[in-house]
């Protein structure tokens, strides 16, 4: 747990600008192909990874909070960059926060990330469950009190099994939190989401539609998501531009409510 601040400074009169993005590490991919012929890059560095980097930071920038998945924490394939710390220090983020969810030594360092320009009052990690160790999850808290805002990044399992006990336990943690955000790749639909009753019960789903987010040359599934509590207003709602990963960033501006941004004082 990490003790970050105690004050969120409110900025364009509570509207926040959130985005999720899985980056693939930095591995450029725009064919099915790509995953074999390209596969090496998962575990040796490539010339042209801190130039992708940096494209992404020119975007990243834009918005006020950003959940990452699949960056690597500071390993051989990387050229040993902590590709959180990077991106938070050229796209002009103050906070940042890495997640070491598998670590391969000095092959991989397998994380999620948050990039934030506000002051989280609180940060935790989470170890989620399954059957394979790897997966987690941050939960970043933005002021203080019940109407304090909750922001998860997640990466859930591939599968099925292995969601539904994720899900289950995110559940228990979401259920008495009032206003909240889960963003990330969770890789399944929102359909499959809304058949996680457990999940639902605690997490009212957010009507926010369902954007193509993979593959990122021809999206045909909506596997990355931000979800929104009832009390949360989503506007803008919008997929990214192709930036190298096998994944679309996500996007969207939420709007707070006064109790919301009042806390947040």
């Amino acid at each position: 747990m990490s003790r970050l601040g105690n004050r969120l400074p409110l900025q364009k009169g509570g509207n926040l600008r959130l985005l999720t993005f899985n980056l693939q590490v930095g591995i450029q991919t725009s064919a099915y192909h790509h995953y074999l012929t390209r596969s090496w890059q998962h575990f040796l560095p490539h010339p042209q990874r801190l130039k992708r980097l940096e494209m992404m930071s020119d975007v990243l920038g834009n918005f006020d909070i950003v959940g990452l998945q699949e960056v690597d924490g500071g390993s051989f394939r990387s050229s040993r960059i902590n590709q959180v710390e990077y991106l938070a220090t050229h796209a002009g983020f103050p906070h940042h926060f890495q997640q070491l969810n598998r670590n391969l030594g000095r092959i991989a360092q397998h994380s999620n990330g948050l990039l934030s320009h506000l002051v989280p009052s609180r940060i935790e990690e989470y170890r989620l469950p399954g059957t394979l160790p790897g997966r987690g999850a941050i939960h970043a808290r933005y002021g203080e009190g019940p109407d304090a805002l909750h922001i998860f990044v997640a990466h859930l399992a591939l599968s099925h099994r292995g969601r539904v006990r994720q899900l289950n336990y995110l559940s228990e943690i979401i259920q008495p939190l009032r206003h909240v955000v889960v963003m990330g790749d969770l890789n399944c639909t929102q359909d499959q989401l809304h058949a996680h009753e457990r999940f639902t019960s605690a997490f009212p789903l957010h009507p926010v539609k369902p954007l193509l987010s993979y593959p990122s040359w021809q999206p045909r599934r909506g596997l990355d998501h931000i979800l929104l509590s009832q009390s949360l207003q989503a506007t803008n709602v919008r997929v990214l531009d192709h930036l190298f990963s096998d994944h679309l960033p996500i996007a969207v501006d939420v709007a707070l409510p006064e109790k919301c941004r009042l806390a947040l004082q």
